[in-house]
C-alpha cells in the first residue's frame, strides 16, 4: 500500500532544508509579467528560493548556470514546440521537476507525459503549495531512490572486487611480485569511482625487522585537471572496477608522479610512539583527521607531506605484528569524510593485511625450504666424506701390511738381481737379470707411494724457499728429459719467496707433477714451469706439450690407483693433493688448447 503524502504544512516546514539542497532553487518561466509576479510572491511568502526566465532560451541558461530543483512553467511561451522543448528538458536535466502553469488545451494530450504537475485555471496559493510539495518531495523520493540503488551497486561491486582478490591469494601463495600487483589492486578499488571512490591512497609497510614505517605505493591524480582527466577516460571507456584490476602496472603509472614522490618520503621510525601512523598501528584503530584535527596529534609535518589536512588512517595487521598502513584522501573534491567511508576502506585494508601476510608466510616458508635443502646437502657431503674416510682408511691399513709384507722380499730381489747382473757374463742371462732388475724398481717404487700416502702425515714446517724447490725438483729429471729430447723452460722469478711448508713433502709433489709430465712426453716436447706471484697467493705452473690424458677422465685423475699409463700405480696425484691440502694448497689439471696438460699449484700467502 502507498503511503499518503503528508500535509502540506509539514511538508513545508523547513523545506529548503529538507527538499532542496544547498544552492539549488526554483525557475519562474512566463511570458506574463503579472504571472510571474504572482508565482513570485507565492515563492516568496513561502522563502524558497527561485530565478526568473520569461523565453526557452533564459530558461535553458538557467538550467545550466543554476543548480535547479523546479521549473514553474508557462506553457503559454513554448507555442507548436512544447513537446520538443519538453523532450530536451527531460534529456538534459532528468533530476528537473515540472509544473505546468495555465497550459493551453492544446498541449493537454502531451502534459501528462511530459510534466510531473499540471495547473489549471486561476493561480491558487494552496493548489501551487501542494504541487510545489508534491513534486519537491517525489523529486527527493526518486533521488533517495537512486541513492540507495547505486550503493547497493557499489556494495555488490565492492564484495566482487573483495571475492577476486580473496580467489587471487587462496589459488596459490603470493610472491614479492604478485603481492605488489595485489596492493596496487587494493589501491585502485580505494581510488575507483566504482570502488571507495577517494581521491588519493598511499600505502606504507614495515621493514623486515619491523624498525621502519617506509612508504612502498600510492595512486591518485595530481591536480584536479589530471583528475577530470582520468574519470573522462574512465568512463569514455568504460572501465569497471574489474577491468582496471587486469591493467597492467605501467598504465596505472600515467598519473601517480607526485602521489609516488610523497610516499617516498614516508620513512618513521617504529619507535615514535607519539606519530599518528605509528600509533595506529600500535592501537589497531583508524584515525580519522578532520581539518588536521584527531583523537591524537597530527603533526605539521605530515600534514605538509600530504599537503591535505583531512585524511584517515587505516593499519594493517595480522594477529601477531603489524604490517603497515593505508592513508586515504580527497584531496581533488575536497569532499568530507563520513564513519561509513572508514568502515570500507578498513574492509580493504582487511584484505591487503591478508595479502600481506600471505606472501610472507610464502617467503618464511621458501626460506625453511631453502635451509632444509642446504642441511640435506651438507649430511649428504658429510655421508659421502664419512665413507671415503672409511674407505681410505681401510685403504692405509691395507698398504700399511702390503708394504711390511712386500718390501723386503722384493728389495732382496732387487738387490740379488743387481749384483748377479755384475757378475753374470753371458748376454742372454743378462738380459733377463736387466729385466728382473728394472720390473723389481717398479714395484718398489709402487710400495714407496704407498708407503708415503699412508705413513705419518706429521709436518715439520719451517720457512723454505718455494722456488729453489721447484727448480731442485727439475733438476731431478735433467738427463731424463736430455735423452727424450724434451726443451726444459725454467719462467720463475728471480727473487725467491718463503713460506712455512714442510720441504720434503713440497718437493716430493713437484716431483710427481713434473715426472706425469715427462712420461706423457715420450716423443720429445717442451716442459715449462712458471710463476703467477698476486698480492693474496703464489700459482706455480707446470705445463707441458705431450700427449695429456688421450684415454683418461680428467675428473678421476685424483682417484688412487686410477692411471692411464701402461705401466705405474697412479698413486702420484692422490699423494700430491694429499699433501697441498696439508698445506693449505690446491691444485688443478687442466688441458691445453694446442697440446698436452697444465698442472697448476697455489699457495695462499697468508701462511
Amino acid at each position: 500500500m502507498v503511503e499518503p503524502l503528508p500535509a502540506v504544512n509539514q511538508l513545508f516546514k523547513n523545506t529548503e532544508e529538507i527538499l532542496l539542497s544547498n544552492d539549488e532553487c526554483i525557475v519562474v518561466a512566463s511570458t506574463s509579467e503579472q504571472i510571474s509576479a504572482e508565482l513570485q510572491d507565492l515563492l516568496t511568502e513561502f522563502d524558497l528560493p527561485f530565478t526568473v526566465a520569461s523565453t526557452i532560451d533564459q530558461i535553458i541558461g538557467q538550467l545550466n548556470n543554476h543548480r535547479t530543483a523546479l521549473a514553474l512553467l508557462d506553457l503559454s511561451l513554448i507555442e507548436e514546440s512544447s513537446t520538443s522543448v519538453l523532450n530536451r528538458l527531460h534529456r538534459d536535466h532528468r533530476e528537473l521537476g515540472i509544473i505546468a502553469v495555465e497550459p493551453s488545451p492544446k498541449f493537454e494530450p502531451f502534459l501528462g507525459q511530459e510534466v510531473d504537475r499540471y495547473l489549471a485555471g486561476p493561480l491558487n496559493g494552496a493548489a501551487l503549495y501542494q504541487a510545489v510539495a508534491e513534486v519537491l518531495y517525489k523529486r527527493a523520493l526518486r533521488a533517495e531512490s537512486r541513492a540507495l540503488r547505486r550503493e547497493l551497486q557499489l556494495a555488490n561491486l565492492r564484495t566482487l572486487f573483495l571475492h577476486h582478490l580473496m580467489v587471487i591469494m587462496n589459488s596459490g601463495y603470493l610472491s614479492e611480485v604478485e603481492l605488489e600487483a595485489v596492493l596496487k589492486t587494493i589501491l585502485i578499488g580505494i581510488t575507483s569511482e566504482e570502488g571507495l571512490a577517494f581521491n588519493r591512497a598511499f600505502l606504507a609497510l614495515f621493514s623486515g625487522d619491523g624498525s621502519i614505517l617506509k612508504g612502498e605505493l600510492a595512486i591518485g591524480p595530481d591536480n584536479r585537471a589530471d583528475a577530470l582527466a582520468i574519470w573522462k577516460k574512465i568512463k569514455t571507456e568504460k572501465l569497471d572496477l574489474q577491468t582496471l584490476f587486469q591493467r597492467s602496472s605501467e598504465d596505472l603509472k600515467e598519473a601517480n608522479g607526485v602521489v609516488n614522490k610523497i610516499v617516498q618520503t614516508l620513512e618513521i621510525p617504529a619507535s615514535r610512539n607519539d606519530h599518528p601512523l605509528i600509533h595506529a598501528c600500535q592501537t589497531r584503530r583508524s584515525i580519522l583527521v578532520d581539518k588536521g584535527s584527531a583523537d591524537v596529534h597530527i603533526p605539521a609535518e605530515l600534514i605538509a607531506t600530504l599537503n591535505q589536512d583531512s585524511f584517515v588512517i587505516v593499519p594493517l595487521f595480522s594477529p601477531d605484528r603489524s604490517l603497515g598502513v593505508i592513508i586515504a584522501d580527497n584531496f581533488i573534491t575536497r569532499k568530507p569524510i563520513e564513519q561509513s567511508d572508514v568502515r570500507a576502506l578498513e574492509m580493504f585494508g582487511a584484505q591487503a593485511s591478508l595479502a600481506i601476510e600471505h606472501s610472507r608466510l610464502y617467503h618464511d616458508m621458501q626460506e625453511k625450504i631453502e635451509e632444509l635443502e642446504q642441511i640435506t646437502e651438507e649430511l649428504e657431503k658429510s655421508r659421502d666424506q664419512l665413507l671415503e674416510s672409511e674407505r681410505f682408511t681401510v685403504l692405509g691399513q691395507m698398504s700399511a701390511q702390503l708394504v711390511h709384507a712386500l718390501r723386503n722380499p722384493i728389495t732382496s730381489i732387487g738387490g740379488t738381481a743387481r749384483l748377479l747382473g755384475k757378475r753374470v757374463s753371458e748376454q742372454k742371462n743378462r738380459r733377463f737379470l736387466k729385466v728382473l732388475t728394472k720390473e723389481s724398481a717398479k714395484v718398489e717404487s709402487t710400495l714407496n707411494d704407498l708407503f708415503n700416502f699412508v705413513s705419518d702425515t706429521n709436518l715439520q714446517k719451517n720457512e723454505q724457499p718455494l722456488f729453489a724447490i721447484v727448480k731442485r725438483a727439475g733438476m731431478v729429471f735433467y738427463s731424463a728429459m736430455k735423452k727424450q729430447d724434451i726443451i726444459y723452460r725454467v719462467m720463475l722469478p728471480e727473487e725467491d719467496l718463503l713460506f712455512e711448508i714442510d720441504g720434503d713433502k713440497i718437493h716430493q709433489a713437484f716431483l710427481h707433477l713434473i715426472r706425469n709430465s715427462i712420461e706423457s712426453m715420450d716423443a720429445g716436447g717442451v716442459l715449462t714451469i712458471g710463476a703467477d706471484v698476486r698480492e693474496d697467493e703464489v700459482s706455480v705452473s707446470i705445463r707441458d706439450t705431450g700427449s695429456g690424458m688421450v684415454n683418461g677422465d680428467l675428473s678421476r685423475a685424483r682417484d688412487p690407483f686410477y692411471t692411464t699409463k701402461t705401466y705405474g700405480t697412479g698413486m702420484g696425484l692422490t699423494l700430491v693433493e694429499q699433501i697441498l691440502k696439508q698445506h693449505n694448497a690446491r691444485f688443478s689439471l687442466t688441458a691445453n688448447e694446442d697440446q698436452g696438460m697444465t698442472a697448476q699449484v697455489i699457495f695462499p700467502r697468508d701462511q
